[in-house]
């Protein structure tokens, strides 16, 4: 029996990735309005919540533009993207928005007229492609994993890294550096490469770590990374993480309040749009805080276990598709929503130090949902051409 084209395609979606993502874009809406609702700056909701949901459209049919990309053309669109990238990561650095600048001290963003765009978002997905490319082209060139063969695939992938890591240096964008690092380390776990490499190396940083936090809270240690290019704030933002009740009126303010939004929430939350604690730039950064004081713990708890779910989706779609370079991009696209998932809850509640990373698919802001949306592409691309690849085989066998 002939199945109809129709039937096919819808076979070749993974509904479930769709669901996931739709509910986290509902959850981010309803607390963008929120946000807006109780915003001191009398910002426009109505206009803050249609612009969401404009670039939510925009991100969808990126989506499906992106699903039609089978394997062979995503590998060989990885380089092109990632260079274009990288031109428009260092042109931020002669032509980002004054304004932005001013108030954020990062030169991270273009604007044009009321809209901005931030270039490092969109390098994300570019550069999970491209690492994806080189890690599948090292291991089918070298099929025995050496010490030396591994240290070359490392350094490979450290030298395509680098230029990412010096513009984000000079944009002052500390956060996103992160994020880049976090893909590295999580596209290098998966690559094969011997643990006799990276146990000594995961050892190595967490010492460094340890000893730049240790450094961090004494003053010697405080000038010598200022030597090396440490800022004033950044400073001050893990002083404000690891005492966040010594200064809640100026530098801790932020994090202090959405301390107090998340505790008042309790179990059930306050209710929908019933909020009692201002927190500032809370659309963006610290919209986890609305989700914690009106849903509360549970609630909490409900938007973690749709991260997992979303995450576990993406994984079963990898082992379904058996492609090794499918394998590596799914594995960037998992880190990176992982990640800001990690490290924005974390801040919110004060387990982790504030640095302005957005919670995917609902903060506030059209770039970060346009870059997390071309991962999920992406990801869905798998599973739509693994069935379509399927389904002409088997008509192909009868």
């Amino acid at each position: 029996m002939q199945r109809s084209q129709s039937e096919d395609v819808e076979s070749r979606i993974d509904w479930g990735i769709v669901f996931c993502v739709l509910l986290l874009a509902l959850i981010g809406l309803a607390s963008i309005y929120v946000a807006g609702t109780h915003d001191t700056q009398q910002v426009s909701v109505v206009r803050q919540v249609v612009t969401q949901l404009a670039w939510y459209v925009i991100g969808t049919i990126l989506v499906i533009v992106i699903m039609q990309f089978d394997s062979e053309q995503l590998w060989k669109i990885a380089p092109i993207i990632y260079w274009i990238g990288i031109f428009l990561m260092y042109a931020i650095l002669i032509f980002y928005s004054r304004s932005y600048y001013a108030s954020t001290g990062a030169k991270s963003w273009f604007a044009i007229g009321p809209f901005t765009f931030q270039p490092s978002e969109i390098m994300k997905p570019a550069y999970i492609l491209m690492m994806g490319r080189v890690i599948t082209t090292h291991n089918s060139e070298y099929s025995v994993h050496s010490v030396r063969n591994d240290w070359n695939l490392i350094g490979t992938m450290i030298l395509w890294l680098l230029p990412i890591l010096v513009s984000l240096k000079f944009q002052n964008d500390f956060g996103t550096s992160l994020v880049f690092v976090a893909i590295f380390a999580g596209m290098l776990l998966v690559s094969g490469v011997t643990w006799r490499i990276l146990a000594p190396v995961a050892i190595g940083g967490a010492v460094v770590g340890g000893g730049a936090l240790a450094m961090v809270t004494s003053t010697v240690g405080r000038h010598i990374l200022e030597q090396i290019g440490f800022q004033a704030y950044q400073f001050e933002r893990v002083d404000t993480w690891l005492n966040p009740s010594k200064d809640t009126t100026n530098q801790g303010y932020q994090l202090w309040q959405s301390i107090k939004a998340v505790g008042s929430g309790g179990i059930t939350g306050t209710g929908f749009n019933n909020s009692h604690v201002y927190v500032p730039v809370r659309e963006s950064d610290m919209i986890f805080s609305v989700i914690g004081e009106n849903f509360g713990f549970l609630g909490s708890i409900l938007l973690i276990l749709i991260y997992l779910l979303l995450i576990y989706l993406m994984i079963r779609v990898t082992f379904d598709t058996k492609n090794e370079f499918y394998a590596y991009v799914s594995t960037g696209v998992i880190m990176m929503i992982l990640f800001h998932v990690f490290e924005n809850i974390g801040m919110n509640i004060g387990l982790l130090p504030l640095t302005g990373i957005p919670l995917p698919f609902i903060s506030s802001g059209g770039s970060s949902l346009i870059g997390n949306l071309i991962g999920i592409g992406m990801i869905m691309s798998m599973r739509y051409h693994h069935h379509s690849y399927m389904f002409s085989s088997n008509q192909e066998f009868h």
